[in-house]
């Protein structure tokens, strides 16, 4: 029988999609799991088991947005935070700083991740059978112009990938999960999350937000497809 470590720690790396930022961050779909059931009354910013009644992101049903942008969205200020806010949508209620050893990947590209230039300070693993990758982010406007600059390589290098997705992300920590079900709960109003959308073109379908991000080029949304 497993030990409790490893079986609440096993975490497989984010699998790559259209562009190598995406191969942390940015879904490559694994189709539906049970790991994305939203938290009982979690808000925003809260425990494991139960919020404080914040709603960080304030999304509501604002269909044109809530005029918040980057402002709106949750603040953690630390990793543990981090995966506290994630947990409230997400299986994160264990977080690891290292890839565990019952990982199916023998990758492990959060590890490699060039933290200068994405001012991220540091990166973390949970969930159980679909592993989800926490990044703690220094200067949040330093970590989209990056995503910004990767995506536009991509496309000038006729390597676009899926135009409807990218990291999701708050204030100072950005996540991304191998999880489609977990994406899309993750982007539930009131999560104090939305997705980093770069793509040159991008429009969501009607209803769904479109706010301006830190970066020319970019915009928070939370229109997600795999």
């Amino acid at each position: 029988m497993r030990s409790r470590t490893a079986a609440t720690q096993a975490t497989r790396t984010a699998t790559a999609a259209a562009t190598a930022l995406a191969a942390l961050l940015t879904l490559t779909a694994c189709g539906g799991d049970d790991e994305a059931a939203v938290g009982s009354g979690i808000a925003a910013i809260g425990g494991l088991e139960g919020g404080n009644g914040s709603t960080a992101g304030n999304g509501g049903a604002a269909k044109k947005g809530n005029g918040l942008g980057f402002k709106g969205l949750a603040k953690a200020g630390s990793m543990a935070e981090a995966a506290r806010i994630v947990n409230g949508y997400t299986k994160c209620d264990r977080v690891s700083s290292t890839k565990s050893d019952s990982s199916s990947s023998s990758s492990d590209p959060a590890a490699e991740y060039d933290t200068k230039t994405y001012s991220v300070t540091e990166h973390g693993y949970c969930g159980r059978r679909n592993v989800t990758t926490i990044l703690m982010i220094k200067d949040p406007k330093v970590f989209q112009a990056a995503i910004k600059a990767e995506v536009d390589k991509d496309h000038a290098n006729g390597k676009g990938g899926n135009v409807n997705s990218g990291p999701i992300v708050g204030q100072d920590f950005a996540v991304g999960s191998e999880s489609s079900d977990a994406m899309s709960a993750l982007l539930v109003p009131g999560s104090g999350m939305l997705l980093l959308n770069c793509h040159p073109g991008f429009t969501p379908p009607s209803g769904y937000r479109k706010e301006p991000s830190l970066v020319k080029g970019c915009v928070l949304t939370d229109y997600y497809k795999d």
